[in-house]
């Protein structure tokens, strides 16, 4: 097929803000897992896919198969669908409130809209 570019699991992009390694990426509605830290501007490899522990809103309690969103502003992921959040995945375990990161799942794929 000529007009292959890669399988997308993840993606090189130009980081739209500082990144620490392991951090939300978010550009757009494009939402990853930084594989490395890259200052705003760089490269970064966002990988789109795959099960991680991410930073959370820490006041929530979640269940497992939740829906879970970043929040673009704060890139803390959350499981409430505020204004301007971007459906990333899943919750793959419970996560207690208080707590500072939650299991995900991430579902590769970048949503048609963000939660309005």
């Amino acid at each position: 097929m000529k007009n292959y570019l890669q399988k997308g699991e993840s993606v090189t992009i130009a980081a739209p803000h500082a990144v620490a390694s392991g951090g939300m990426v978010v550009s757009g509605l494009l939402a990853g897992v930084a594989g490395h830290d890259a200052a705003q501007g760089a490269l970064v490899e966002a990988h789109l896919q795959g099960c991680y522990a991410l930073s959370k809103v820490s006041a929530q309690a979640w269940t497992v198969g939740q829906p879970i969103y970043v929040n673009a502003t704060s890139r803390l992921v959350t499981n409430v669908p505020v204004a301007g959040a971007i459906l990333i995945g899943v919750s793959i375990e419970a996560a207690a409130n208080p707590s500072a990161t939650g299991a995900v799942r991430l579902n590769g794929a970048t949503p048609a809209a963000a939660a309005t």
